[in-house]
């Protein structure tokens, strides 16, 4: 549906989860004696207490870290002198529009507080200082605030959409970012690429959990670990983790400080936009299935299966997007049919854009250009080839190598 559809845009943690999601295999493994002492259970029974648990209530706070390896300096500077050279951003847009202001969850730290009554009714607050930004679903309304701006943004759900399902779209979407969304991101699909475990015990945000561990089998893939701390009484993912081969800090690290599972005042989703704040609607109101985004709010096929497997089966051909591979080391071929541009020729800041993040490598298929980050790495062909996934340099040569 189109709301589903809108509503994933607001998520931009879940892309970087979804660079993990890919084939997993059930590899039974019993839980390690701890603190806290619970019982024994297989990697099997794990999933499928995550997969039947249906909480429908909780408040609470939840701390997310993401840190995808980026020279942000440097990437910052170059879009701002980009932008001001083109004559600034796009004018007009509100503050607290939910597509613009999640964006800065994709890096550094970050506190919210979430709260949830069932699939009508959302909240989600991020807290930076005294300034605080509110997203609320409440029945047919999402409304954005943003107390910095005093802006507010509003958005009515589609005409004549069904009501989705408990976890479908903002009426069922789980909360932007949660260690809930993040884990069934990973947990999609199965297969015999990835070793699943259960890891001994935990306390998360004063909750007994389960260490659930999964790992990838095969060698080149970028990901070296997603960690999920699975609340013991109600399956409720309390904690994710994402881990890079690379080491250092996790890519995303999503976890409960506080969690309470009762329900909330119905008054925490009220919301009437301040005397004097300005008001920006999101759009006219659209029949069910219309939707601007081009992509739906996810990614192209076949490029979706170097993403973890959202697209087409591994090996397709689908819109000059081949898929190299499969599980965890998938990789998406694009061949452009021209060269790529020549960045020499690019103003100045485009240049320093580039150059902050890409290096010049070169192979059997001639030379080209890698862009990195802890997770996702794409090559860029001098002869308009593009090897993206998420997986090493060494395994982006080879697949250019083979396809020169």
């Amino acid at each position: 549906m189109a709301q589903t559809r809108k509503a994933s845009r607001y998520i931009v943690p879940v892309a970087v989860a979804g660079v993990a999601a890919a084939t997993i295999g059930l590899v039974p493994a019993l839980a390690a004696s701890g603190d806290p002492d619970l019982p024994e259970i297989t990697a099997q029974q794990l999933i499928e207490k995550i997969a039947a648990s249906d909480t429908q209530t909780l408040s609470g706070t939840f701390r997310i870290s993401t840190d995808l390896g980026l020279p942000l300096d440097g990437l910052t500077s170059g879009l701002g002198g980009l932008a001001g050279g083109m004559g600034g951003g796009a004018g007009g847009s509100s503050s607290a529009d939910p597509s613009e202001r999640l964006t800065q969850l994709v890096s550094g730290s970050h506190t919210l507080r979430v709260a949830a009554d069932g699939p009508e009714r959302q909240k989600l607050t991020l807290l930076d200082g005294s300034d605080e930004y509110s997203l609320i679903h409440n029945g047919d309304d999402v409304w954005a605030y943003d107390s910095k701006s005093k802006e507010v943004f509003h958005e009515k759900a589609p005409a004549g959409a069904d009501a989705p399902g408990a976890h479908e779209g903002p009426k069922g979407e789980e909360l932007p970012g949660t260690p809930k969304q993040l884990a069934d991101e990973v947990l999609k699909a199965a297969g015999d690429t990835t070793s699943i475990t259960v890891d001994g015990t935990a306390k998360v945000a004063g909750r007994d959990a389960y260490q659930l561990v999964i790992k990838p089998k095969q060698s080149g893939s970028t990901v070296e670990s997603v960690k999920i701390a699975v609340d013991a009484a109600n399956g409720t993912p309390l904690k994710f983790t994402l881990s890079s081969v690379e080491g250092g800090k996790p890519v995303v690290d999503a976890g409960f400080t506080k969690v309470d599972f009762s329900k909330p005042a119905a008054s925490e989703f009220t919301f009437k936009a301040p005397e004097g704040a300005k008001v920006t609607e999101g759009g006219a109101e659209k029949p069910a299935g219309e939707e601007s985004d081009p992509f739906g709010g996810r990614l192209p096929e076949g490029l979706a299966d170097a993403f973890g497997g959202f697209g087409p089966g591994a090996g397709s051909d689908k819109g000059g997007v081949n898929v190299i591979g499969e599980g965890w080391t998938t990789i998406a071929k694009i061949d452009s049919g021209a060269p790529a541009p020549r960045t020499d020729e690019a103003p100045k800041e485009v240049q320093g854009l580039l150059d902050s993040f890409g290096d010049k490598v070169t192979g059997p298929f001639g030379s080209g250009t890698l862009f990195k980050t802890k997770i996702v790495n794409a090559l860029l062909t001098d002869d308009g080839k593009v090897y993206v996934g998420a997986v090493t340099k060494d395994a982006l040569v080879a697949a250019a190598n083979a396809g020169k």
